[in-house]
């Protein structure tokens, strides 16, 4: 699993949470709905005001649509940082 799909995967289940269509969703974010489908496959990595548009129409936290997400620093070039993402994969009602 990659962070596109682990942050598709945060994001079905939020939005699942509040009952919210993809379609509502995106009224609300200001995104089209086809956009919300592409983040939820993780066919598509969120910039950050889309980040914090989706979080706002959800009433969430960014947090949660980052939930085993983790970037471990790099020390050096040749020790560069690294995304890690968690095995336990978050309750549909957590």
């Amino acid at each position: 699993m990659d962070v596109a799909k682990r942050f598709g995967e945060n994001l079905r289940r939020c939005r699942k949470r509040t009952g919210l269509s993809q379609e509502a969703l995106g009224e609300r974010a200001s995104l089209h709905r086809t956009e919300i489908g592409l983040l939820e496959r993780g066919e598509r990595t969120p910039k950050i005001d889309t980040l914090i548009k989706v979080a706002a129409a959800l009433s969430a936290d960014a947090n949660d649509l980052l939930d085993g997400i983790t970037w471990t620093a790099g020390q050096t070039k040749v020790l560069p940082g690294r995304f890690s993402l968690s095995s336990e994969v978050p309750s549909e009602h957590g």
